[in-house]
């Protein structure tokens, strides 16, 4: 299908550093992306597992490509002033030229309570917290520094923040496939960028978020329905198992019977991956971001050059 947009996760986590791999080898990773035809490159965040700080490295990324879309898959606002965020955000999409696509997120329960409180946000408040974030980050990119008053955050006094390239900021969409935040996405977000295991689960979703964006008067057609899948290419159905479960376990510290509970694992042959894929994109999927289930360098290029393959096929 013609319309379909491809990502790729740079391998930004300390596991794959420590591998071998580097902070300056990822820019020459997302330049190759760009001349191998994807359309976007992303990196994660987090505090628990340490890794390049992703809005730094996408900094550097966009002075060193020139169409790639650059992204968080996902950006956690609470670890960050929401306001200074604003500024760092508008600056960035000013840099790449409106290039800039932010997955956020809220963090995930008995996982992310250590990083909110790291963080001084009360973890019980977290979806609030989200929306009033992008709310005032929506508000400041718009060029209105009026007293800001969501349902957490509260600004008597905003500064001035340079508008971004893009008129109304980077979009941002909604990593979260919980019925609250299905409907917060079609409620508030531009796009969707869930991990869901099962492609019915997908479809049904998609059908809440466009539902609910219907009802607000929102056009279905603005919010970009995308996917975050885990893949391991390989012939060998073992081998590509037994690749998964050592990923899984060296990224989360849980074995693969467990993750796949959760989040979208592939393994298989080219054509098995692209059967796979084409499920989600039957239920709806329209940017579909690839992690590469590799830790060592090596594996990684490997992996990155079959999937090159794979979104030419």
């Amino acid at each position: 299908m013609n319309d379909i947009r491809y990502g790729l996760l740079l391998p930004a986590g300390q596991a794959q550093l420590a591998a071998g791999g580097s902070a300056r080898a990822l820019l020459d990773l997302v330049v190759s992306a760009e001349q191998r035809g994807f359309d976007s490159a992303w990196l994660g965040d987090s505090l628990l597992r340490a890794r390049v700080e992703p809005l730094t490295l996408l900094a550097a990324a966009a002075t060193a490509t020139e169409r790639i879309t650059l992204g968080t898959a996902a950006l956690i606002p609470a670890y960050r002033n929401p306001v200074h965020t604003a500024l760092v955000l508008g600056s960035l999409d000013l840099v790449s030229q409106g290039r800039i696509v932010l997955g956020v997120g809220a963090g995930f329960p008995g996982i992310s309570e250590p990083e909110f409180e790291l963080s001084g946000v009360d973890f019980r408040t977290r979806f609030s917290q989200l929306d009033d974030t992008v709310r005032l980050w929506r508000q400041l990119w718009s060029g209105n520094s009026n007293p800001f008053h969501g349902r957490v955050l509260h600004y008597d006094w905003l500064p001035e923040a340079p508008r971004p390239h893009r008129s109304g900021g980077p979009p941002i969409w909604l990593a979260g496939a919980t019925p609250a935040a299905l409907k917060r996405t079609g409620r508030l977000y531009d796009g969707w960028l869930p991990y869901p295991p099962d492609p019915a689960d997908y479809a049904t979703g998609l059908t809440t978020i466009h539902t609910t964006a219907a009802a607000e008067g929102r056009d279905e057609t603005a919010i970009t329905p995308a996917l975050f899948a885990t893949v391991y290419i390989d012939e060998d159905p073992i081998r590509g198992r037994a690749a998964l479960d050592d990923y899984c376990r060296t990224t989360y510290g849980m074995p693969v019977e467990q993750v796949e509970q959760i989040q979208v694992l592939m393994t298989g042959s080219t054509k098995d991956i692209a059967t796979q894929l084409n499920q989600y994109t039957a239920a709806g999927a329209r940017h579909l971001l690839i992690r590469i289930a590799a830790i060592t360098p090596d594996s990684f290029t490997t992996q990155f050059d079959q999937i090159t393959d794979l979104i030419h096929a």
